[in-house]
């Protein structure tokens, strides 16, 4: 961290200026209309994204799926936990009229961690991805995806419906896990990344983390040279602000400037393509993020068809 303008640390301390945003009600009205119309839930609201009006303004929705009630309990999250209700099997029409409704061309999903499925709810994206292709069939699509215990054929259940983006977050370093994600572990979540990358070298792979939960910034680095190695095309990297009284609390709040580190560091080991702020979250700029790997993708291509063209 800078020495001239030092983080703010430990649970006490108050929010910084950088690390709010206002939320307008005017704004956030058709997306959440639509929503409710479908009786459908976001994670924007779910897990209570500090983004939500410029999100849901343009608007834009990461929708969550398998309901709102998750089997696992992060500490960071303020998803609820319980024993969620049985899957809605026509879940999947559902989203995508909506997403039809609000004019998406990108549209993300997510979901709750479903391990009282059989199946952990890998059925549920993909019958969720064949309905939004055949209701959108020019849009894209991105998943941000539980990690299905590691089990191969439930990973692979859902990269065969060919997402554009195949999104795994890894939440935060290893040595955080137990208080963090206690039912989980690095070496899973890495394991669904390279999964994912063996799967398809054109797939987009991605993931993302928080910072501020107590991790120093060689514990950073170590974690950016892993996702780096499975495959990750795209990093996002936030500031985690508690979003309830009973979720575990701030141990640092981030510089700005420090986000601008974070992202040359991740560059410089290979990772292109970094979305990196105090307020990012997974789904953040996901569409732009998207196109431009797409541009770049294209002109890569076109300049290696100029080269072969004029070597023969």
């Amino acid at each position: 961290m800078n020495d001239d303008c030092p983080g703010k640390k430990g649970p006490a301390a108050s929010v910084p200026p950088w690390a709010k945003k206002t939320v307008s009600l005017k704004d956030l009205h058709l997306t959440k209309s639509v929503l409710r119309n479908g009786r459908l839930a976001s994670v924007c609201e779910e897990a209570r994204c500090p983004n939500i009006t410029e999100c849901f303004s343009k608007p834009c929705a990461t929708f969550l799926i398998l309901g709102n009630v998750c089997t696992r309990s992060c500490g960071f999250c303020s998803v609820s936990k319980g024993s969620p209700r049985p899957p809605d099997e026509g879940e999947g029409i559902t989203v995508a009229r909506a997403a039809l409704s609000l004019g998406l061309k990108h549209i993300v999903i997510t979901s709750v961690s479903r391990d009282d499925l059989p199946d952990h709810g890998a059925g549920a994206f993909a019958r969720v991805i064949r309905e939004v292709r055949k209701e959108l069939p020019g849009s894209t699509i991105e998943v941000l995806v539980p990690d299905f215990s590691g089990r191969r054929e439930l990973i692979e259940m859902v990269l065969a419906e060919l997402p554009d983006v195949f999104n795994h977050n890894v939440e935060t370093v290893p040595r955080l896990y137990g208080a963090i994600r206690p039912q989980a572990s690095l070496e899973t979540s890495l394991g669904v990344l390279r999964t994912a990358r063996k799967f398809s070298r054109d797939l987009v792979i991605k993931s993302g983390f928080m910072v501020g939960l107590g991790e120093e910034e060689e514990e950073i680095a170590l974690l950016l040279s892993d996702l780096s190695r499975s495959g990750c095309d795209v990093i996002t990297m936030g500031q985690y602000l508690q979003p309830t009284k009973s979720n575990v609390p701030v141990e640092r709040y981030w510089n700005p400037s420090d986000f601008e580190r974070f992202s040359d560091l991740a560059k410089n080991i290979g990772i292109r393509y970094v979305v990196s702020g105090p307020l990012v979250r997974s789904s953040y700029r996901a569409k732009e993020t998207l196109e431009e790997i797409r541009r770049d993708r294209e002109g890569k291509s076109s300049l290696a068809g100029g080269q072969d063209s004029g070597a023969k």
